[in-house]
């Protein structure tokens, strides 16, 4: 896989969306979480969330948060925007720290490119790298139309 990547000093990210809670368990969340955005799409919700875009990340994000800590197998899923604003009535707020972030880029724009982009990350890249994860959510950014999707794994040397 010919991936592309580089590291960015970032400053709190502030987002708003939606969030579910997925099991990891069989893969309970690779086929949940393309459903969720499904039906973001169906109910208007990527709309509104564009429209709230106002932040530093351009697009729409889906923050993974590792809940496994508390639930066994867990995660938290979000489908946010980059906002900076009150948190708009029926969505949640979530703040990342500063901090430093490894951005890769999926090679096409299928939709199974990110989850091919996942798999590298956790197999391949992480066991040979020289970061550690920094222990907060990372993030699948959709920048727009014609835009490759990126993952940014948050880490610290």
């Amino acid at each position: 896989m010919n991936v592309k990547y580089n590291v960015i000093e970032q400053q709190a990210l502030h987002f708003v969306g939606i969030k579910r809670t997925f099991s990891c368990v069989d893969g309970e969340n690779l086929r949940g979480i393309p459903l969720m955005w499904q039906e973001a799409l169906a109910e208007g919700i990527e709309d509104r969330l564009s429209e709230l875009n106002n932040g530093i990340i351009p697009g729409l994000v889906g923050i993974c948060v590792d809940q496994r800590q508390l639930h066994d197998g867990q995660m938290e899923y979000w489908i946010a925007t980059s906002h900076s604003d009150e948190i708009p009535a029926g969505m949640y707020g979530i703040e990342l720290p500063a901090v430093k972030w490894v951005v890769f880029e999926a090679d096409e724009l299928a939709p199974e490119a990110i989850q091919r982009l996942w798999k590298y990350i956790m197999s391949e890249w992480f066991p040979t790298g020289s970061y550690e994860h920094a222990g907060i959510p990372e993030l699948e950014v959709y920048r727009g139309e014609g835009a490759p999707p990126q993952v940014w794994i948050p880490v610290k040397s």
